[in-house]
């Protein structure tokens, strides 16, 4: 029995869940979000309360129950409270700036990485070594984070690079000089 699948969501005040075929749609007072429920999954709303549940114990259908549960909790959970990802940037020149809906960076490079905010996406920049990525969608916030990551890694040498703000770099030592 899957123990997350099997739990129901509570609707919070202010959302509103509804169900139209196979695609659900969340409201609330940070935007609306919308996503596609498999086809073996039956999912009911009654009095504020959302329960999945499965039509039998084949190993999809039970990898599927708690997935779509915990798909469904993040949508009332990133419309009520937005998702946030905090990134930092270490290193001799490396800074982050933000110009209009654009997030520059500078991170040694001939050239400054310029990239835009997609819908549903803000970035904040509080200072030049700090990013925040925000929105109401959790998978997209961590996607838009990974990118920015990915424009310079961490390097495990001088710790120099865009890192999460949470993660720690386990640093090398050189090559030891000759004796």
């Amino acid at each position: 029995m899957s123990r997350i699948g099997n739990s129901p969501i509570t609707v919070p005040e202010g959302v509103e869940v509804s169900l139209d075929g196979h695609k659900i749609t969340v409201k609330g007072p940070k935007g609306t979000l919308q996503r596609e429920i498999h086809p073996n999954m039956n999912v009911s709303i009654q009095d504020k309360i959302v329960t999945v549940s499965r039509p039998n114990d084949e190993p999809t259908n039970r990898s599927l129950h708690g997935l779509t549960r915990t798909l469904i909790y993040n949508m009332i959970e990133g419309v009520v409270k937005e998702y946030t990802r905090s990134l930092e940037v270490n290193g001799v020149g490396y800074r982050a700036a933000k110009q209009g809906k654009k997030l520059v960076l500078t991170l040694g490079y001939s050239h400054p990485v310029e990239m835009e905010e997609p819908a549903g996406i803000t970035f904040e920049v509080p200072n030049p070594n700090q990013i925040i990525v925000r929105g109401v969608d959790k998978e997209l916030v961590g996607q838009m984070a990974a990118v920015i990551r990915t424009k310079r890694p961490p390097e495990v040498y001088r710790g120099k690079g865009i890192k999460y703000a949470e993660e720690v770099i386990r640093r090398k030592e050189g090559k030891a000089g000759k004796k």
